[in-house]
């Protein structure tokens, strides 16, 4: 239902907030010096954003960047969804009263019956965030638009943010996010309001973004799809390359302890030719041969062989990112190099050109 919130004396109310905001920004942001004496104003502010996901039914808040709480929420109903769009709080109420939009005679006050909770957020007309008298609704399309959360929730929210934070909401039924320890993790839920059909080319395609999709079959998305159950599968650790000073688009990755470096992109960058052979899945350069693999039409070798086939030495460093360095430049003619192209092939040697 859509909940409407009436409040007096909104303009004292907002004033007296806004006053107590300013002070305690100020107050915190006065740092002495130790050599001086003097005080000085930091101009260091937070920056945060709130985060919506009506597929997921998921709130996160964002500080500087990082995410650092993600709640469960209650969208609206498919007959009565919440507004996707760029947003930022309105207003803030504790202890809101409910007015019922079709009556407005009907109040109910701040308590255990009011279907508001204790905060209200506010952001799009009669649109908000707040608190429910019904935490088992929370994960599920249960409102008029506004979007629930539980009550411990909303007030950890409510104490983060101010009016004016920023709030975007949009419906996507695949996340797909690299944490900390490089892993790339992604989800796939429900077509709640029925607005996203997918397909394992797609997926791909988002996964590819994030240099891993090589490594995630297209069966095994087919299946995630059907399911489409927001758990989380982890596909491998994805790391940068940079070869002699330049960083590459490819990522090196590490899945079942091993470490894949993709052949072509690094030969490119070394200005290398590289032959194929299918047959003995080796790969020859001007300094070596090892073996290869093919992974959805893409060459990768261990990364334990990249010195025998070009000649690179180097590791990851502290910032996550393979650093190579080129040890025998040669001259050559410049070379086209491609993807391998005939997996069918069985017999001889295929040159890989540029």
């Amino acid at each position: 239902m859509r909940e409407k919130l009436w409040i007096s004396f909104i303009g004292i109310c907002l004033s007296t907030y806004l006053l107590a905001v300013g002070s305690a920004a100020a107050s915190s942001s006065l740092k002495t010096s130790e050599n001086t004496g003097a005080v000085a104003v930091s101009q260091s502010v937070p920056s945060k954003k709130i985060l919506i996901n009506l597929a997921s039914r998921s709130l996160a808040l964002y500080i500087d960047g990082v995410k650092t709480a993600l709640y469960p929420i209650g969208p609206g109903k498919v007959s009565t969804p919440t507004p996707v769009g760029y947003y930022k709080v309105l207003d803030k109420t504790e202890n809101p009263e409910w007015i019922d939009p079709g009556d407005p005679g009907k109040k109910i006050p701040s308590g255990a019956a009011n279907p508001l909770g204790y905060r209200w957020i506010q952001f799009n007309g009669n649109y908000g965030i707040h608190g429910t008298n019904k935490p088992a609704s929370v994960g599920s399309y249960v409102s008029n638009g506004c979007v629930r959360m539980k009550e411990a929730d909303v007030e950890d929210l409510f104490n983060q943010i101010q009016v004016g934070t920023p709030i975007e909401i949009f419906y996507n039924r695949v996340v797909i996010e690299k944490i900390p320890d490089h892993t790339v993790v992604y989800y796939i839920y429900p077509d709640g309001y029925g607005r996203q059909p997918l397909d394992a080319a797609t997926v791909d395609q988002w996964l590819a973004g994030y240099g891993v999709n090589a490594f995630e079959s297209d069966a095994a998305i087919t299946e995630k799809i059907q399911a489409s159950d927001g758990e989380p599968t982890y596909v491998a650790k994805a790391y940068g390359i940079r070869v002699d000073g330049h960083l590459l688009a490819a990522k090196a990755i590490l899945k079942n302890d091993i470490c894949y470096l993709p052949a072509v992109p690094l030969a490119e960058a070394l200005q290398l030719s590289l032959n194929w052979n299918p047959t003995a899945a080796v790969l020859v350069s001007p300094y070596g041969q090892v073996s290869g693999s093919v992974r959805k039409n893409q060459l990768y070798i261990n990364a334990d062989d990249v010195t025998m086939l070009f000649a690179l030495t180097g590791g990851i460093n502290a910032n996550g990112v393979y650093e190579f360095h080129s040890q025998k430049p040669v001259v050559l003619e410049p070379a086209v190099i491609s993807p391998p192209v005939n997996k069918a092939a069985n017999q001889g040697t295929t040159k890989v050109n540029r």
